[in-house]
């Protein structure tokens, strides 16, 4: 029996060991690559055989000729940090209110959002675009970036079944107990539901986050060929381009590396949320 268990064991670690590599090697391949003196877009070996931070320096310089990534940078940042509050806000409130409350239309309502969440949301984007068009939002910059928060920011309390699940596991008796105590819904919902929904709410607004981080298809689709309003996505992409994959090959990997560290920080100071559970939940 040791001498089986210990040769599972050992299957188990290689497998893991050879899965972790293979995760792995593509990170490396970017970190390398932009890492890279060499210009070009192919080159025969991974590791380089002069390495330079220029590629990260000469982002941030005005010598792109337009491609301006410390503005799409910023356009993401700004785009994606509403979206987390509006998203994160709505998918809170809507599974809160499917979780606790009983009303005539719950049922129906639920059924509808799961049968919608079914589709992919792409397949609505050339409606939506003709509706931002009749309404004006694509006229400006401006109004294209707002019209690409209401987009990921509309549809983000359909996606509320996580959540709700997650409320539901919270005891109503501890509301109850709440509502004894004198305490009014919103009283509970700040001071007992909430603290005890950390993991919920962090998992919701890192989500919520990502979306127009990674996102490339709905972006592009609403800022056409406006490149100074440009997403970050858009932004790479065209640096991927054939008038612009020989110069800046290298730039786009330093640019992939570069939009992880947002991502990074933003978990590793979350993190903790997802361990501290209901500890942190104050009645009254």
């Amino acid at each position: 029996m040791k001498a089986k268990r210990f040769i599972t064991n050992t299957a188990c670690h290689i497998l893991l060991a050879v899965l972790s590599v293979i995760w792995v090697l593509p990170i490396v391949y970017v970190v390398l690559t932009s890492l890279r003196k060499e210009g070009g877009s192919y080159k025969s070996y991974i590791i380089p055989k002069e390495f330079t931070l220029d590629n990260y320096v000469n982002l941030f310089k005005n010598n792109l000729g337009g491609l301006d990534f410390k503005q799409w940078f910023l356009n993401t940042l700004v785009i994606a940090l509403f979206t987390m509050l509006i998203s994160g806000f709505m998918v809170i409130a809507v599974s809160y209110c499917m979780s606790r409350l009983r009303f005539k239309m719950r049922k129906p309502f639920m059924n509808v959002a799961l049968i919608l969440g079914m589709f992919p949301g792409f397949m609505s984007m050339f409606a939506i675009y003709y509706i931002l068009k009749g309404l004006g939002f694509l006229e400006t910059g401006l109004l294209k970036q707002i019209a690409l928060i209401l987009c990921y920011s509309g549809g983000a309390g359909l996606g509320f079944y996580m959540a709700k699940g997650f409320f539901d596991t919270i005891p109503k008796t501890i509301d109850e107990a709440a509502y004894i105590d004198g305490a009014s819904k919103w009283e509970t919902f700040i001071h007992i539901t909430l603290p005890m929904s950390k993991p919920i709410i962090t998992h919701t607004l890192l989500t919520a986050f990502m979306g127009p981080w990674t996102d490339y298809i709905f972006a592009k689709v609403i800022m056409g060929q406006d490149t100074r309003y440009y997403t970050i996505a858009i932004g790479l992409w065209t640096m991927l381009e054939k008038e612009y994959i020989q110069t800046y090959y290298t730039q786009f990997y330093a640019g992939c590396v570069l939009i992880s560290i947002p991502i990074s920080i933003l978990f590793l100071l979350t993190q903790k949320c997802y361990v501290e559970g209901v500890s942190g939940a104050v009645k009254g």
